[in-house]
């Protein structure tokens, strides 16, 4: 599995790396900007991610704008729905950011703190496959 971790927060890379470290190869994104691009690089040749944990509060662009950026890149080569799952991990909580990001299609909403073992029921539940860490 091919995973991009779209966060700036220090602690928070730290934690999603240690959480999937076993699961596939992982790059880290710490900006909006930089997750568009990296994700774009990765889908032109053809070696997308499989799993996007995008975090809200970024610099540059934030993960609303992100997801939405993401999936319009999709959509320009006819790839819809699951191609590539999103995960929102964040700490905000309110309404109007859990209804924007299922509107922008993401497909798991995680607030912070986020245990590992929450973190890998949800990803099952999107049909990727897990390993349990040693």
């Amino acid at each position: 599995m091919k995973i991009l971790i779209v966060e700036d927060d220090e602690s928070s890379i730290l934690l999603l790396s240690r959480y999937l470290k076993d699961q596939g190869e992982t790059v880290i994104a710490e900006d909006g900007e930089k997750a568009v691009a990296l994700f774009r690089q990765a889908r032109d040749v053809h070696q997308p991610f499989d799993l996007v944990c995008l975090d809200i509060m970024l610099p540059l662009l934030d993960g609303q704008e992100v997801l939405k950026r993401i999936r319009a890149l999709e959509y320009e080569v006819g790839i819809a729905g699951l191609a590539c799952c999103k995960v929102m991990l964040t700490a905000l909580r309110d309404a109007r950011n859990v209804i924007q990001a299922f509107r922008g299609q993401c497909e798991v909403y995680l607030s912070k703190p986020i245990s590992k073992e929450r973190l890998y029921r949800e990803i099952r539940s999107l049909g990727l496959p897990v390993k349990q860490a040693e």
